[in-house]
């Protein structure tokens, strides 16, 4: 299977993902449970959690899947993981309960510590965004797929922040305020990967995220920004990378359109 194939199937997989979890969202009772650390669980993130596996599993043998509904995976085992499939079946489930279409699927292909393959899908308007490290990115509406890449930032002009509708805060404030010294600044806030897909298609200049998140979220999303040519860094401003701890929480990081820009001397003054 090429690259192109490979990445045909798992948008398909993805797109089947959604549909199960759209049958759940019109309905009255959303199955909502709680897990062990209170967050929050629908019968939708499990419906999509068994289509992703079962499709994921045909694809590439031997590869393994790290789902957020199945993570407990002894880092003794994952640590020897060259490549493996990293899944939030239901990005934004919060999002999902308070019914305002800002959720997701994020499929990602990790290889080598890097997210080189990412589709994520978005079942209230079946907009998918997609990329591949190196071969570019795209995304597809009403059926029409057309190629995606990260604005160029022009210093002194206007400049877009996209910022989490649920995650705010001082460090987040003062993170705006350094950005609005670059230009006339514009702070949109919304919920689940989405935020990163805005930068990949051009929309925004800059995600900043100083809250916590766990490598399912992103891996997807920062496949699509890189493949467009913008870059996902860390607090170091080096590239956020995957599988390399037995923590699954994600550091702080920055989601930039133009990585030629240097982000670190305005954001660290």
């Amino acid at each position: 299977m090429n690259t192109a194939e490979l990445l045909s199937a798992v948008r398909q997989i993805a797109m089947d993902a959604g549909e199960a979890i759209m049958q759940v969202y019109q309905r009255e009772d959303l199955g909502v449970q709680t897990k062990q650390d209170d967050s929050p669980l629908t019968e939708a993130d499990l419906a999509a959690h068994r289509i992703i596996v079962e499709g994921l599993s045909s694809l590439l043998a031997d590869t393994p899947i790290l789902s957020e509904e199945d993570a407990n995976i002894p880092w003794e085992q994952r640590q020897q993981w060259q490549r493996y499939w990293l899944v939030d079946p239901l990005d934004g489930t919060k999002e999902f309960i308070h019914r305002n279409g800002e959720f997701t699927v994020n499929i990602a292909l990790v290889e080598d510590q890097r997210a080189i393959l990412g589709v994520v899908y978005v079942p209230p308007t079946r907009v998918c965004y997609s990329g591949v490290s190196g071969e570019g990115a795209s995304v597809e509406r009403d059926g029409v797929i057309t190629p995606i890449r990260a604005r160029p930032f022009e210093p002194g002009k206007s400049i877009v922040a996209v910022a989490s509708r649920r995650h705010r805060g001082e460090d987040l404030q003062h993170c705006l305020d350094r950005l609005a010294t670059l230009g006339t600044l514009t702070d949109t806030s919304m919920g689940s990967s989405l935020k990163l897909c805005l930068v990949a298609e051009g929309e925004a200049d800059i995600y900043p995220r100083l809250a916590p998140t766990c490598e399912w979220d992103t891996a997807a999303a920062q496949a699509v920004v890189e493949a467009a040519g913008g870059a996902v860094l860390d607090v170091d401003f080096k590239p956020l990378r995957y599988n390399t701890k037995e923590a699954l929480l994600n550091p702080w990081f920055y989601v930039v359109g133009d990585p030629a820009v240097d982000w670190q001397q305005t954001l660290r003054s």
